[in-house]
């Protein structure tokens, strides 16, 4: 069980509407079965990158595994010089190059600027799409390089309109998953972890179900935003 399955479990027994069971049927839709008749499907609603090909990648899944390399990577290239130390800021937007191909660039230019006898704030383009922003800092950290800040440029954006496309996906793709088991049970919900907006604020969520929803086409009898630090604040769009 992962943690938005943890979190849905948590939404459902606050309910009380009847005993609850994870993956009754094993592997398959739906992820849990309450009152022995409202199937529940389960799932993170996270920005997402859609590239060329109609495939899809939730922002983090580049994010988080960049941020980590950087945040490894960047104290081996050196220690502070007397005291000089320097945040490096990634500003990236997709498709990036694998980590193996950036590896030597990054270095390539990091180690440059090393070198100059005069270095100021700056920005390195490393690829069309990566950039690495140089501030230098006002303590000495140890490293001549450290991670200091990081900017996705494919995320953002108007946060409805980013919850209204991310729902479309998410909506379009447990519908295909459920198709084969969906008259197994009666009735369907769909319960997402909202990472983008955190279930919204009061006065938004009226806006949203009375202007949003209405276009978005879908077969669930519920569909649950529910924020990810507190299962209580939940809404049913």
């Amino acid at each position: 069980m992962d943690d938005s399955e943890r979190l849905a479990e948590q939404y459902l027994r606050s309910l009380n509407l009847g005993d609850i069971v994870y993956e009754p049927d094993g592997k398959v839709p739906p992820d849990f079965l309450v009152g022995a008749r409202i199937a529940v499907e389960v799932r993170r609603l996270n920005q997402n990158y859609e590239f060329p090909d109609g495939s899809r990648q939730g922002l983090e899944q580049l994010a988080i595994p960049l941020w980590k390399r950087f945040k490894t990577h960047l104290p081996s290239l050196g220690p502070s010089v007397n005291g000089e130390c320097w945040y490096v800021g990634l500003d990236f937007r997709r498709p990036l190059e694998e980590w193996k191909t950036l590896r030597p660039l990054v270095e390539s230019e990091l180690r440059d600027f090393m070198a100059r006898p005069l270095r100021s704030q700056t920005t390195l383009q490393i690829t069309p799409n990566l950039n690495l922003d140089l501030l230098r800092s006002s303590k000495d950290h140890g490293s001549f390089f450290l991670l200091g800040a990081s900017s996705d440029d494919d995320s953002g954006g108007w946060v409805m309109g980013e919850v209204e496309r991310n729902l479309r996906l998410c909506i379009a793709e447990k519908e295909k998953k459920i198709e084969p088991y969906r008259s197994t049970y009666p009735e369907w919900w769909l319960v997402l972890a909202d990472h983008i907006d955190y279930s919204m604020d009061e006065e938004d969520r009226p806006v949203f179900r009375t202007e949003v929803m209405p276009r978005i086409q879908h077969r669930f009898s519920r569909i649950v935003l529910i924020d990810p630090r507190d299962y209580r604040r939940a809404f049913e769009a």
